[in-house]
Protein backbone atom coordinates (compact mmCIF):
# COMPACT_ATOMS: atom_id res chain seq x y z
CA UNK A 1 0.00 0.00 0.00
CA UNK A 2 1.46 3.31 -0.93
CA UNK A 3 2.04 6.13 1.80
CA UNK A 4 0.43 9.71 0.43
CA UNK A 5 2.98 11.80 0.73
CA UNK A 6 3.74 14.50 3.40
CA UNK A 7 2.77 17.10 0.82
CA UNK A 8 -0.81 15.43 0.82
CA UNK A 9 -1.26 15.60 4.71
CA UNK A 10 0.13 19.35 4.48
CA UNK A 11 -2.18 20.53 1.92
CA UNK A 12 -5.35 18.94 3.96
CA UNK A 13 -4.18 20.61 7.36
CA UNK A 14 -3.99 23.63 5.42
CA UNK A 15 -7.08 23.66 3.56
CA UNK A 16 -9.35 22.77 6.46
CA UNK A 17 -7.75 26.45 8.30
CA UNK A 18 -7.73 28.10 5.55
CA UNK A 19 -8.51 26.99 1.71
CA UNK A 20 -6.74 28.69 -1.04
CA UNK A 21 -9.95 30.64 -2.23
CA UNK A 22 -10.19 34.34 -3.22
CA UNK A 23 -13.72 36.08 -3.27
CA UNK A 24 -13.12 39.35 -5.21
CA UNK A 25 -16.03 41.34 -4.74
CA UNK A 26 -19.11 41.93 -7.53
CA UNK A 27 -18.39 44.54 -9.65
CA UNK A 28 -21.51 47.30 -10.16
CA UNK A 29 -21.30 47.30 -13.96
CA UNK A 30 -23.27 44.11 -14.36
CA UNK A 31 -27.05 43.86 -14.78
CA UNK A 32 -28.53 40.98 -12.17
CA UNK A 33 -32.05 39.52 -11.68
CA UNK A 34 -32.12 37.43 -9.06
CA UNK A 35 -34.91 34.72 -9.19
CA UNK A 36 -36.62 34.97 -12.39
CA UNK A 37 -39.34 32.62 -12.57
CA UNK A 38 -40.06 30.44 -15.33
CA UNK A 39 -43.42 28.17 -15.37
CA UNK A 40 -42.87 25.02 -16.91
CA UNK A 41 -44.90 22.53 -18.50
CA UNK A 42 -46.91 21.14 -15.75
CA UNK A 43 -47.31 24.14 -13.88
CA UNK A 44 -44.48 24.32 -11.70
CA UNK A 45 -42.18 27.15 -11.30
CA UNK A 46 -38.41 26.80 -11.45
CA UNK A 47 -36.00 30.27 -10.69
CA UNK A 48 -32.74 31.56 -12.15
CA UNK A 49 -30.40 34.49 -11.55
CA UNK A 50 -29.54 36.39 -14.58
CA UNK A 51 -26.32 38.11 -15.06
CA UNK A 52 -25.89 40.98 -18.00
CA UNK A 53 -23.66 43.06 -19.35
CA UNK A 54 -24.40 46.41 -19.70
CA UNK A 55 -25.36 46.48 -23.75
CA UNK A 56 -28.81 46.86 -25.47
CA UNK A 57 -27.31 44.02 -28.21
CA UNK A 58 -27.97 40.40 -27.67
CA UNK A 59 -25.60 38.47 -26.70
CA UNK A 60 -25.27 34.65 -26.38
CA UNK A 61 -25.80 32.77 -22.60
CA UNK A 62 -23.60 30.71 -20.89
CA UNK A 63 -25.69 28.49 -18.59
CA UNK A 64 -26.17 26.05 -15.73
CA UNK A 65 -28.86 24.03 -13.87
CA UNK A 66 -28.56 21.85 -10.98
CA UNK A 67 -30.16 20.78 -7.59
CA UNK A 68 -27.55 22.73 -5.04
CA UNK A 69 -29.27 26.13 -4.66
CA UNK A 70 -28.10 28.79 -6.84
CA UNK A 71 -28.34 31.12 -4.42
CA UNK A 72 -25.46 29.23 -2.15
CA UNK A 73 -22.73 32.32 -3.25
CA UNK A 74 -19.87 33.66 -0.96
CA UNK A 75 -22.28 37.36 -1.44
CA UNK A 76 -24.96 35.50 0.42
CA UNK A 77 -23.02 34.63 3.40
CA UNK A 78 -22.85 36.85 6.56
CA UNK A 79 -19.23 37.96 5.93
CA UNK A 80 -19.83 38.08 1.78
CA UNK A 81 -16.68 35.81 1.36
CA UNK A 82 -18.05 32.82 2.70
CA UNK A 83 -17.16 29.74 0.83
CA UNK A 84 -18.83 26.21 0.58
CA UNK A 85 -17.77 23.81 3.02
CA UNK A 86 -16.19 21.57 0.17
CA UNK A 87 -13.30 24.05 -0.38
CA UNK A 88 -12.29 22.64 2.79
CA UNK A 89 -12.56 19.08 2.82
CA UNK A 90 -10.77 18.72 -0.84
CA UNK A 91 -8.38 20.58 -1.09
CA UNK A 92 -6.88 22.01 -4.20
CA UNK A 93 -2.96 21.82 -5.37
CA UNK A 94 -3.47 25.92 -6.82
CA UNK A 95 -5.14 29.23 -5.42
CA UNK A 96 -8.63 29.80 -6.70
CA UNK A 97 -10.03 33.00 -7.69
CA UNK A 98 -14.14 33.02 -8.15
CA UNK A 99 -16.27 35.98 -7.66
CA UNK A 100 -18.64 36.30 -4.85
CA UNK A 101 -21.74 35.55 -7.16
CA UNK A 102 -20.39 32.10 -8.25
CA UNK A 103 -21.41 28.85 -7.13
CA UNK A 104 -20.39 25.91 -6.48
CA UNK A 105 -19.13 24.22 -9.36
CA UNK A 106 -20.68 26.40 -11.75
CA UNK A 107 -19.17 28.96 -13.83
CA UNK A 108 -18.13 32.59 -12.62
CA UNK A 109 -20.80 34.77 -14.11
CA UNK A 110 -18.38 37.96 -13.32
CA UNK A 111 -16.08 36.39 -15.83
CA UNK A 112 -18.23 35.45 -18.26
CA UNK A 113 -20.02 38.37 -18.44
CA UNK A 114 -16.58 40.88 -19.18
CA UNK A 115 -16.22 38.52 -22.07
CA UNK A 116 -19.90 39.73 -23.21
CA UNK A 117 -21.93 36.78 -22.45
CA UNK A 118 -25.43 36.54 -19.92
CA UNK A 119 -24.83 34.24 -17.86
CA UNK A 120 -28.00 31.85 -16.26
CA UNK A 121 -27.91 29.87 -12.71
CA UNK A 122 -30.70 27.93 -12.25
CA UNK A 123 -32.19 25.62 -9.67
CA UNK A 124 -33.97 22.61 -10.94
CA UNK A 125 -36.91 21.06 -9.58
CA UNK A 126 -37.26 20.41 -5.94
CA UNK A 127 -33.86 22.57 -5.51
CA UNK A 128 -33.15 26.03 -3.93
CA UNK A 129 -36.21 28.30 -4.59
CA UNK A 130 -37.66 26.25 -7.30
CA UNK A 131 -40.89 24.54 -6.71
CA UNK A 132 -42.04 20.74 -6.81
CA UNK A 133 -39.96 17.67 -6.31
CA UNK A 134 -37.75 15.94 -8.07
CA UNK A 135 -35.97 12.50 -9.28
CA UNK A 136 -31.99 13.24 -9.71
CA UNK A 137 -30.83 12.43 -12.89
CA UNK A 138 -34.58 11.62 -14.57
CA UNK A 139 -36.22 12.20 -17.90
CA UNK A 140 -38.17 14.64 -16.00
CA UNK A 141 -35.44 16.88 -15.04
CA UNK A 142 -34.19 16.82 -18.56
CA UNK A 143 -36.95 18.17 -19.52
CA UNK A 144 -37.55 20.93 -17.92
CA UNK A 145 -33.89 22.02 -18.13
CA UNK A 146 -34.64 21.81 -22.34
CA UNK A 147 -37.55 24.19 -20.99
CA UNK A 148 -35.27 26.40 -19.32
CA UNK A 149 -33.07 26.59 -22.53
CA UNK A 150 -35.53 27.63 -24.59
CA UNK A 151 -36.65 30.58 -22.54
CA UNK A 152 -33.22 31.88 -22.67
CA UNK A 153 -32.87 31.47 -25.96
CA UNK A 154 -35.85 33.89 -26.53
CA UNK A 155 -35.56 36.41 -24.19
CA UNK A 156 -35.11 39.77 -26.13
CA UNK A 157 -31.13 40.28 -24.73
CA UNK A 158 -30.51 36.70 -26.27
CA UNK A 159 -29.08 36.20 -29.43
CA UNK A 160 -30.44 33.13 -29.69
CA UNK A 161 -27.53 30.91 -28.88
CA UNK A 162 -27.06 28.98 -25.66
CA UNK A 163 -24.22 27.35 -24.27
CA UNK A 164 -23.99 24.89 -21.08
CA UNK A 165 -21.25 24.88 -18.87
CA UNK A 166 -20.72 23.23 -15.76
CA UNK A 167 -18.42 20.60 -13.31
CA UNK A 168 -19.68 17.17 -12.08
CA UNK A 169 -23.52 17.39 -11.83
CA UNK A 170 -23.62 20.86 -13.80
CA UNK A 171 -21.75 18.84 -16.14
CA UNK A 172 -24.04 15.60 -15.63
CA UNK A 173 -27.31 17.59 -16.56
CA UNK A 174 -25.82 18.70 -19.99
CA UNK A 175 -26.18 15.17 -21.58
CA UNK A 176 -29.63 14.02 -21.26
CA UNK A 177 -31.22 17.80 -21.48
CA UNK A 178 -28.36 17.92 -25.32
CA UNK A 179 -30.42 14.10 -26.19
CA UNK A 180 -33.32 15.96 -26.41
CA UNK A 181 -31.75 18.57 -28.42
CA UNK A 182 -33.95 21.20 -27.56
CA UNK A 183 -34.45 24.91 -29.65
CA UNK A 184 -31.43 27.49 -28.93
CA UNK A 185 -29.52 24.95 -27.82
CA UNK A 186 -25.97 25.33 -29.81
CA UNK A 187 -22.80 23.94 -27.35
CA UNK A 188 -22.06 22.05 -24.69
CA UNK A 189 -19.10 21.56 -21.91
CA UNK A 190 -19.22 19.60 -19.12
CA UNK A 191 -16.41 19.77 -17.60
CA UNK A 192 -15.84 16.25 -15.75
CA UNK A 193 -19.02 14.53 -15.28
CA UNK A 194 -20.17 11.07 -15.25
CA UNK A 195 -22.45 9.16 -17.89
CA UNK A 196 -23.42 5.94 -16.35
CA UNK A 197 -24.65 6.01 -12.58
CA UNK A 198 -24.13 2.55 -11.87
CA UNK A 199 -21.07 1.62 -14.04
CA UNK A 200 -19.10 5.46 -13.00
CA UNK A 201 -20.23 6.34 -9.54
CA UNK A 202 -23.03 3.73 -7.18
CA UNK A 203 -21.59 0.56 -8.73
CA UNK A 204 -18.44 0.61 -10.50
CA UNK A 205 -17.55 -2.90 -11.84
CA UNK A 206 -20.57 -4.13 -9.92
CA UNK A 207 -18.96 -3.16 -6.16
CA UNK A 208 -21.20 -0.73 -4.13
CA UNK A 209 -19.42 3.02 -3.76
CA UNK A 210 -19.74 2.77 0.02
CA UNK A 211 -17.80 6.37 0.51
CA UNK A 212 -18.85 9.37 -1.42
CA UNK A 213 -22.27 8.17 -2.31
CA UNK A 214 -23.38 8.11 1.03
CA UNK A 215 -22.43 11.43 1.62
CA UNK A 216 -23.77 12.73 -1.27
CA UNK A 217 -26.50 10.83 -1.19
CA UNK A 218 -27.40 12.38 2.39
CA UNK A 219 -26.66 15.70 0.60
CA UNK A 220 -28.41 16.06 -2.08
CA UNK A 221 -31.56 15.37 -0.09
CA UNK A 222 -30.70 18.26 2.73
CA UNK A 223 -30.13 20.72 -0.10
CA UNK A 224 -33.61 20.04 -2.38
CA UNK A 225 -36.48 17.81 -2.13
CA UNK A 226 -35.81 14.52 -3.70
CA UNK A 227 -38.34 11.46 -4.61
CA UNK A 228 -35.38 8.99 -4.31
CA UNK A 229 -33.54 7.65 -1.73
CA UNK A 230 -30.31 7.30 -3.27
CA UNK A 231 -28.37 5.44 -0.89
CA UNK A 232 -31.47 3.25 -0.47
CA UNK A 233 -32.13 2.40 -4.02
CA UNK A 234 -27.86 1.69 -4.18
CA UNK A 235 -27.89 -0.76 -1.62
CA UNK A 236 -31.30 -2.94 -3.06
CA UNK A 237 -30.42 -2.39 -6.69
CA UNK A 238 -27.54 -4.71 -6.96
CA UNK A 239 -27.77 -5.75 -10.58
CA UNK A 240 -28.08 -2.94 -13.45
CA UNK A 241 -31.91 -2.78 -13.70
CA UNK A 242 -34.33 -0.25 -15.66
CA UNK A 243 -33.95 2.06 -12.67
CA UNK A 244 -30.02 2.84 -13.59
CA UNK A 245 -31.35 2.91 -17.20
CA UNK A 246 -33.48 5.61 -17.22
CA UNK A 247 -31.14 7.50 -15.20
CA UNK A 248 -28.55 6.97 -17.94
CA UNK A 249 -28.33 9.51 -21.05
CA UNK A 250 -28.58 8.29 -24.46
CA UNK A 251 -25.01 9.50 -25.42
CA UNK A 252 -25.14 8.33 -29.16
CA UNK A 253 -28.76 11.36 -29.41
CA UNK A 254 -25.98 14.15 -28.53
CA UNK A 255 -25.98 16.09 -31.88
CA UNK A 256 -24.66 19.47 -30.41
CA UNK A 257 -20.76 20.53 -30.14
CA UNK A 258 -19.55 19.90 -27.74
CA UNK A 259 -16.38 20.29 -25.39
CA UNK A 260 -15.46 17.33 -22.89
CA UNK A 261 -12.99 17.56 -20.15
CA UNK A 262 -12.02 14.47 -19.40
CA UNK A 263 -9.76 14.15 -16.26
CA UNK A 264 -6.90 12.06 -15.47
CA UNK A 265 -6.99 12.53 -12.10
CA UNK A 266 -10.63 11.55 -10.81
CA UNK A 267 -10.78 7.99 -11.07
CA UNK A 268 -13.28 7.72 -8.75
CA UNK A 269 -15.85 9.45 -9.76
CA UNK A 270 -15.80 11.21 -13.35
CA UNK A 271 -12.76 9.73 -15.25
CA UNK A 272 -14.09 7.23 -17.15
CA UNK A 273 -17.58 8.39 -17.58
CA UNK A 274 -16.23 11.94 -19.71
CA UNK A 275 -13.93 9.65 -21.77
CA UNK A 276 -17.39 7.57 -22.42
CA UNK A 277 -19.33 10.76 -23.41
CA UNK A 278 -16.25 11.87 -25.85
CA UNK A 279 -15.95 8.23 -27.52
CA UNK A 280 -19.94 7.81 -27.68
CA UNK A 281 -21.52 10.96 -28.35
CA UNK A 282 -23.24 11.91 -31.92
CA UNK A 283 -21.90 14.44 -32.29
CA UNK A 284 -19.72 14.97 -35.32
CA UNK A 285 -18.21 18.10 -33.98
CA UNK A 286 -17.20 17.07 -30.50
CA UNK A 287 -13.39 18.18 -28.89
CA UNK A 288 -11.46 16.36 -25.90
CA UNK A 289 -9.06 18.26 -23.37
CA UNK A 290 -7.77 16.25 -20.59
CA UNK A 291 -5.61 17.04 -17.48
CA UNK A 292 -3.92 15.49 -14.26
CA UNK A 293 -4.02 18.47 -11.67
CA UNK A 294 -6.77 19.28 -9.33
CA UNK A 295 -10.15 19.44 -10.59
CA UNK A 296 -11.66 22.75 -9.32
CA UNK A 297 -8.22 24.90 -9.56
CA UNK A 298 -8.26 23.56 -13.55
CA UNK A 299 -11.87 24.40 -14.02
CA UNK A 300 -10.98 27.95 -12.86
CA UNK A 301 -7.74 28.52 -14.25
CA UNK A 302 -7.48 31.21 -16.63
CA UNK A 303 -5.74 28.46 -19.26
CA UNK A 304 -9.19 26.34 -19.05
CA UNK A 305 -11.17 29.41 -19.18
CA UNK A 306 -9.33 30.83 -22.71
CA UNK A 307 -9.81 27.37 -23.48
CA UNK A 308 -13.93 27.42 -22.66
CA UNK A 309 -14.36 31.21 -24.50
CA UNK A 310 -12.72 29.89 -27.83
CA UNK A 311 -15.28 27.45 -28.16
CA UNK A 312 -17.94 29.07 -27.04
CA UNK A 313 -16.78 32.52 -28.52
CA UNK A 314 -16.86 29.69 -32.24
CA UNK A 315 -20.53 28.34 -31.98
CA UNK A 316 -22.32 31.28 -29.75
CA UNK A 317 -20.89 34.68 -31.48
CA UNK A 318 -19.77 32.65 -34.32
CA UNK A 319 -16.55 34.12 -34.72
CA UNK A 320 -13.90 32.32 -36.82
CA UNK A 321 -11.26 31.88 -34.08
CA UNK A 322 -9.81 29.11 -35.72
CA UNK A 323 -11.79 26.38 -33.57
CA UNK A 324 -12.41 24.02 -36.08
CA UNK A 325 -9.16 23.50 -37.00
CA UNK A 326 -8.12 22.59 -33.84
CA UNK A 327 -7.20 19.35 -33.64
CA UNK A 328 -10.24 16.66 -31.66
CA UNK A 329 -8.36 15.75 -28.46
CA UNK A 330 -5.38 16.97 -26.38
CA UNK A 331 -3.50 15.14 -24.38
CA UNK A 332 -1.81 15.61 -21.60
CA UNK A 333 0.82 13.42 -20.14
CA UNK A 334 2.15 13.26 -16.69
CA UNK A 335 5.14 11.81 -14.98
CA UNK A 336 4.69 12.56 -11.64
CA UNK A 337 2.55 14.74 -9.38
CA UNK A 338 1.53 17.45 -11.20
CA UNK A 339 5.10 17.46 -13.34
CA UNK A 340 4.45 17.18 -17.25
CA UNK A 341 6.19 15.21 -19.60
CA UNK A 342 4.41 16.50 -22.86
CA UNK A 343 1.41 17.74 -24.49
CA UNK A 344 0.07 15.91 -28.07
CA UNK A 345 -2.70 16.61 -30.32
CA UNK A 346 -4.54 13.92 -31.93
CA UNK A 347 -7.65 12.91 -33.97
CA UNK A 348 -9.08 10.34 -31.45
CA UNK A 349 -8.95 8.70 -28.72
CA UNK A 350 -7.44 6.71 -27.35
CA UNK A 351 -4.54 8.04 -29.79
CA UNK A 352 -4.19 6.40 -33.22
CA UNK A 353 -0.94 5.88 -33.14
CA UNK A 354 -1.05 4.19 -30.20
CA UNK A 355 0.42 0.48 -30.25
CA UNK A 356 -0.89 -2.32 -27.86
CA UNK A 357 1.39 -4.17 -25.51
CA UNK A 358 0.83 -7.67 -23.69
CA UNK A 359 2.46 -8.16 -20.14
CA UNK A 360 1.62 -12.21 -18.89
CA UNK A 361 1.55 -11.95 -15.30
CA UNK A 362 3.40 -15.23 -13.67
CA UNK A 363 2.13 -16.59 -10.40
CA UNK A 364 5.72 -18.26 -9.96
CA UNK A 365 8.06 -15.66 -9.95
CA UNK A 366 5.64 -12.58 -9.12
CA UNK A 367 6.40 -10.83 -12.39
CA UNK A 368 5.20 -9.13 -15.86
CA UNK A 369 6.82 -10.65 -18.82
CA UNK A 370 6.69 -10.13 -22.50
CA UNK A 371 6.10 -13.37 -23.50
CA UNK A 372 3.21 -15.83 -22.43
CA UNK A 373 4.16 -17.86 -19.39
CA UNK A 374 4.35 -21.55 -20.65
CA UNK A 375 4.29 -23.81 -17.26
CA UNK A 376 0.45 -23.52 -15.11
CA UNK A 377 1.12 -21.73 -12.63
CA UNK A 378 -1.10 -21.21 -9.15
CA UNK A 379 -1.21 -19.30 -6.41
CA UNK A 380 -3.74 -18.92 -3.41
CA UNK A 381 -4.19 -15.67 -1.36
CA UNK A 382 -6.89 -14.08 1.37
CA UNK A 383 -9.27 -11.64 0.16
CA UNK A 384 -9.20 -9.62 3.28
CA UNK A 385 -5.01 -10.46 3.35
CA UNK A 386 -2.27 -8.44 1.80
CA UNK A 387 -3.09 -9.26 -1.99
CA UNK A 388 -0.96 -10.43 -4.72
CA UNK A 389 1.75 -8.06 -6.48
CA UNK A 390 3.36 -8.06 -9.77
CA UNK A 391 6.64 -6.16 -11.43
CA UNK A 392 7.47 -5.09 -14.64
CA UNK A 393 10.74 -3.20 -15.30
CA UNK A 394 10.51 -1.05 -17.75
CA UNK A 395 12.83 -1.70 -20.53
CA UNK A 396 12.00 1.98 -22.43
CA UNK A 397 11.11 5.06 -22.08
CA UNK A 398 7.75 5.32 -23.37
CA UNK A 399 4.15 7.10 -22.66
CA UNK A 400 0.96 4.75 -21.56
CA UNK A 401 -2.23 6.73 -22.53
CA UNK A 402 -5.82 5.03 -22.47
CA UNK A 403 -7.47 2.57 -21.02
CA UNK A 404 -6.11 -1.01 -20.06
CA UNK A 405 -7.65 -4.58 -20.22
CA UNK A 406 -6.57 -7.41 -17.15
CA UNK A 407 -7.91 -10.27 -17.53
CA UNK A 408 -7.31 -12.61 -14.21
CA UNK A 409 -8.04 -16.02 -14.67
CA UNK A 410 -9.68 -16.86 -11.16
CA UNK A 411 -10.43 -19.64 -9.07
CA UNK A 412 -12.62 -19.42 -5.86
CA UNK A 413 -11.84 -21.70 -3.53
CA UNK A 414 -13.88 -21.64 -0.43
CA UNK A 415 -16.48 -18.35 -1.86
CA UNK A 416 -18.87 -18.24 -4.58
CA UNK A 417 -18.06 -14.94 -4.98
CA UNK A 418 -14.46 -12.03 -5.23
CA UNK A 419 -14.73 -8.23 -6.01
CA UNK A 420 -11.19 -7.57 -7.33
CA UNK A 421 -9.35 -4.11 -7.03
CA UNK A 422 -6.34 -3.38 -8.60
CA UNK A 423 -3.98 0.00 -8.67
CA UNK A 424 -0.81 0.16 -11.37
CA UNK A 425 1.88 1.58 -9.84
CA UNK A 426 4.86 3.37 -10.34
CA UNK A 427 8.01 3.15 -8.79
CA UNK A 428 11.26 5.32 -8.79
CA UNK A 429 14.60 4.50 -7.22
CA UNK A 430 12.54 2.75 -5.01
CA UNK A 431 10.01 5.39 -4.55
CA UNK A 432 5.98 5.11 -5.39
CA UNK A 433 5.34 8.70 -7.75
CA UNK A 434 2.13 9.23 -6.64
CA UNK A 435 -0.27 11.08 -8.62
CA UNK A 436 -3.27 13.99 -8.23
CA UNK A 437 -6.40 12.16 -7.44
CA UNK A 438 -10.35 12.29 -6.50
CA UNK A 439 -11.23 14.82 -3.98
CA UNK A 440 -8.10 16.43 -3.09
CA UNK A 441 -5.91 12.99 -2.40
CA UNK A 442 -2.32 13.36 -4.00
CA UNK A 443 -1.22 10.09 -3.17
CA UNK A 444 -3.17 8.38 -6.32
CA UNK A 445 -1.65 5.32 -7.78
CA UNK A 446 -1.14 5.80 -12.34
CA UNK A 447 -4.41 4.33 -12.61
CA UNK A 448 -7.07 1.48 -10.74
CA UNK A 449 -9.46 -1.03 -11.60
CA UNK A 450 -12.87 -2.70 -9.77
CA UNK A 451 -14.63 -6.09 -10.70
CA UNK A 452 -16.70 -8.41 -9.00
CA UNK A 453 -15.95 -11.66 -10.97
CA UNK A 454 -19.89 -12.70 -10.95
CA UNK A 455 -19.90 -9.91 -13.11
CA UNK A 456 -18.53 -11.46 -15.64
CA UNK A 457 -20.78 -11.31 -18.55
CA UNK A 458 -18.79 -8.82 -21.40
CA UNK A 459 -21.57 -6.06 -23.35
CA UNK A 460 -19.51 -6.84 -26.63
CA UNK A 461 -21.11 -3.58 -28.25
CA UNK A 462 -19.30 -1.08 -25.62
CA UNK A 463 -16.39 -3.00 -25.21
CA UNK A 464 -12.88 -1.98 -27.16
CA UNK A 465 -9.79 -3.68 -27.35
CA UNK A 466 -8.11 -2.31 -24.39
CA UNK A 467 -11.26 -1.28 -22.63
CA UNK A 468 -14.10 -4.39 -20.78
CA UNK A 469 -17.51 -3.51 -20.49
CA UNK A 470 -19.74 -5.63 -18.51
CA UNK A 471 -23.61 -5.93 -18.64
CA UNK A 472 -24.25 -5.79 -15.03
CA UNK A 473 -27.45 -7.90 -16.07
CA UNK A 474 -26.82 -10.82 -13.78
CA UNK A 475 -24.58 -12.30 -11.09
CA UNK A 476 -23.89 -15.59 -11.40
CA UNK A 477 -21.52 -17.44 -8.44
CA UNK A 478 -18.54 -18.85 -8.64
CA UNK A 479 -18.68 -22.37 -8.87
CA UNK A 480 -15.36 -23.70 -6.41
CA UNK A 481 -12.77 -25.23 -8.23
CA UNK A 482 -13.33 -23.51 -11.60
CA UNK A 483 -11.28 -21.01 -13.02
CA UNK A 484 -13.02 -18.47 -14.71
CA UNK A 485 -11.76 -15.20 -16.68
CA UNK A 486 -12.42 -11.87 -14.86
CA UNK A 487 -11.65 -9.04 -17.06
CA UNK A 488 -11.06 -5.74 -15.43
CA UNK A 489 -11.14 -2.15 -17.02
CA UNK A 490 -8.42 0.05 -15.32
CA UNK A 491 -9.10 3.56 -16.17
CA UNK A 492 -7.75 6.15 -18.36
CA UNK A 493 -4.50 7.78 -18.08
CA UNK A 494 -1.71 9.09 -19.78
CA UNK A 495 1.31 8.59 -18.02
CA UNK A 496 5.16 9.26 -18.86
CA UNK A 497 7.35 5.96 -17.87
CA UNK A 498 11.21 6.25 -18.02
CA UNK A 499 13.42 3.27 -18.58
CA UNK A 500 14.35 1.78 -14.98
CA UNK A 501 10.89 2.72 -13.99
CA UNK A 502 9.36 -0.69 -11.98
CA UNK A 503 5.30 -0.82 -12.58
CA UNK A 504 3.47 -2.75 -9.91
CA UNK A 505 0.36 -4.56 -10.05
CA UNK A 506 -1.31 -5.11 -6.73
CA UNK A 507 -4.16 -7.09 -7.03
CA UNK A 508 -6.51 -7.02 -3.61
CA UNK A 509 -10.03 -8.09 -2.06
CA UNK A 510 -10.22 -4.41 -0.38
CA UNK A 511 -9.97 -1.08 -1.77
CA UNK A 512 -5.82 -0.60 -1.88
CA UNK A 513 -6.02 3.12 -0.50
CA UNK A 514 -5.82 4.45 2.76
CA UNK A 515 -9.35 6.11 3.35
CA UNK A 516 -8.88 8.51 6.63
CA UNK A 517 -9.95 12.33 5.91
CA UNK A 518 -6.62 12.97 7.25
CA UNK A 519 -3.58 11.08 4.57
CA UNK A 520 -6.23 9.25 2.87
CA UNK A 521 -8.57 9.29 -0.16
CA UNK A 522 -11.72 10.19 2.04
CA UNK A 523 -14.44 9.82 1.34
CA UNK A 524 -13.73 7.21 -1.65
CA UNK A 525 -14.67 3.98 -0.07
CA UNK A 526 -16.21 0.16 -1.76
CA UNK A 527 -17.76 -2.93 -0.30
CA UNK A 528 -14.64 -5.45 0.27
CA UNK A 529 -14.55 -9.01 -0.97
CA UNK A 530 -16.28 -11.52 0.73
CA UNK A 531 -14.17 -13.12 3.19
CA UNK A 532 -12.47 -16.16 1.86
CA UNK A 533 -9.40 -17.85 -0.41
CA UNK A 534 -8.91 -17.26 -4.14
CA UNK A 535 -6.45 -18.50 -6.44
CA UNK A 536 -4.79 -16.79 -9.12
CA UNK A 537 -3.97 -18.57 -12.11
CA UNK A 538 -1.25 -17.63 -14.70
CA UNK A 539 0.14 -20.20 -18.07
CA UNK A 540 -0.76 -22.03 -20.25
CA UNK A 541 -4.77 -22.04 -20.98
CA UNK A 542 -5.58 -20.20 -18.06
CA UNK A 543 -2.88 -17.29 -19.04
CA UNK A 544 -3.60 -13.87 -17.26
CA UNK A 545 -2.58 -10.67 -18.85
CA UNK A 546 -2.57 -6.88 -18.78
CA UNK A 547 -2.90 -4.82 -22.42
CA UNK A 548 -2.45 -1.44 -23.02
CA UNK A 549 -1.27 1.01 -25.27
CA UNK A 550 1.77 2.80 -25.75
CA UNK A 551 3.40 5.65 -27.46
CA UNK A 552 7.14 5.92 -28.03
CA UNK A 553 8.33 9.47 -26.77
CA UNK A 554 8.91 11.35 -29.54
CA UNK A 555 7.46 9.91 -32.15
CA UNK A 556 4.99 12.78 -32.92
CA UNK A 557 5.13 16.41 -32.80
CA UNK A 558 4.16 17.93 -29.52
CA UNK A 559 1.23 20.36 -29.21
CA UNK A 560 1.24 23.85 -28.03
CA UNK A 561 0.89 24.03 -24.45
CA UNK A 562 -2.27 24.79 -22.96
CA UNK A 563 -5.87 22.87 -22.68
Amino acid sequence: MSVPPIRGLMRRVQTAIRPRVHVTPAPNDVNVAWNVPVRLRDGVTLRMNVFRPQTDEPVPVIMSAHPYNKDAIPAATRSGRGLNFQFRLFPQPDPITISEWTSWEAPDPVVWVRRGYAVVNADLRGGGRAEGSSSLFSDEEAADYAELIRWAGTQPWSNGRVGLLGVSYLAISQYKVAALRPPHLAAICPWEGFTDIYRDFLRPGGIREDGFAIIWSALSRRLARVNDDLRQEQVHRVTRDQWYEERTPDLGAIRVPMLVCGSFSDHNLHTRGSFEAFRRAGSEQKWLVTHRDGKWSTFTSADAQRTQAAFFDHFLRGIDNGWEARSPVRIRVTDAHRKPAAIYDRADWPPEDATERRLHLDVTTGLLVDRPVTAPGRRIWRTHGPGLQFRWVVDSTLDVVGSAWLRLWVEAIDTTDVSLFVAMRKLRDGREITFEGSFGYSGDPITAGWQRAGFHKLDTDLSTSTQPVHTYRTLQPLVPGTPIPVDVALLPHATRLRSGDVIELDIRGTWPQPRNPVTGQFPSGYEPSPSGSIALHSGGEHGSSLLFTTMRCGDSQQASVGL
